[in-house]
């Protein structure tokens, strides 16, 4: 039984202290968040000699760079601002968007590390661009799943695993960008991951802590012997006589546990004492003649047995009366 408190122990701890962990950190995630409870980030200027810049797979590069935000109801929010005013920003399918912006050059996003302070926006550099191509102008098409002014917000989750593009231009088409980013993520479920991860976390730990150091229910060993096997138990043991049986004292001379007696389990005569365990007789019985009452045994036996002297005494046999006794009764 404490082999298996031990294992339930263990594995108690084993998930207490990574939720533990866990809600640590993201505890120390949520104090950097907004009053408003969302967490907001600005990029560094992008900029490009084309006419957008566009990155190829959204969800591809959440979850590459930032996985929690495609988690639950996150909602993602994105602002874009150029030096004429509010740009453009659409969602649409990735080769639409390829097909739409093959003629005309367009900067590609190719990664977009966090880290503390504005974001590096790592760009490919645009194509050059080719005579006589007409600018393109977004508000004209029909094929964005999301689209905004100024800005975009839309939930990563609901389009995950999606083959999506994020398009950020110019209202008019126009050239030339310097693009000012930021971004804003709001999670409703940061705070009840928080909470639940530490609660149930020190509920784990303290529930393991319990499980292992509960104490031992000490165990009686009752030792039935023959009675002529008592030396041989007592020397297998390490003792000396009956009273090593029982608890040893401790160190300040007290028992550790109530004292245990040899007592008497036979039918008790009034104003009599003797041993629980009587003497060793002399010899054990061979076959069934040797039997106490048997022709021949000189040794009366009874129970319980009674002192050494008893029971090595021989019983008085009985004999014919002889002719003075006779005399002597006449």
């Amino acid at each position: 039984m404490r082999f298996v408190r031990t294992i339930a122990g263990m594995l108690l701890l084993t998930m207490g202290i990574p939720a533990l962990l866990a809600g640590g950190g993201l505890w120390t995630v949520a104090r950097h968040a907004d009053p408003d409870g969302g967490f907001g980030a600005r990029f560094e200027t992008a900029r490009t000699p084309g006419r957008a810049i566009v990155v190829t797979d959204v969800d591809a590069l959440l979850r590459a760079e930032a996985p929690f935000a495609r988690t639950g109801q996150a909602r993602l929010r994105l602002t874009a601002r150029t030096a004429d005013g509010p740009a453009f920003l659409g969602l649409a399918p990735t080769d639409e968007v390829r097909r739409w912006l093959a003629p005309v050059p367009h900067a590609t996003v190719r990664r977009v590390a966090l880290t503390r302070g504005p974001l590096p926006v790592r760009l490919d550099p645009a194509g050059p661009d080719t005579a006589g191509a007409v600018p393109p102008v977004p508000l004209d098409q029909d094929f964005w799943v999301r689209q905004g002014i100024g800005a975009l917000e839309w939930r990563p989750g609901e389009l995950a695993n999606s083959s999506l593009s994020l398009v950020v231009m110019r209202p008019d088409g126009g050239a030339d960008l310097a693009l000012d980013l930021r971004a804003e993520l709001r999670t409703g479920w940061l705070p009840a991951a928080v909470w639940g991860l530490l609660v149930g976390g020190i509920l784990l730990v303290v529930l393991a802590l319990v499980v292992l150091s509960r104490p031992v229910r000490l165990r009686e060993v009752v030792f039935v012997v023959e009675p002529d096997q008592v030396p041989v138990l007592a020397g297998r043991l390490g003792v000396t006589s009956l009273s090593g049986l029982g608890p040893q004292k401790t160190a300040e001379g007290r028992p550790p546990l109530a004292d245990r007696q040899l007592v008497s389990v036979g039918p008790a005569h009034a104003g009599s004492t003797r041993a629980a365990i009587g003497p060793v007789p002399s010899r054990r019985p061979e076959t069934l003649a040797d039997l106490p009452g048997s022709p021949g045994m000189t040794t009366t036996w009874s129970w319980p047995p009674g002192t050494a002297e008893e029971t090595a005494r021989p019983a008085p046999v009985d004999r014919p009366a002889s002719p003075h006794d006779r005399d002597g009764d006449g």
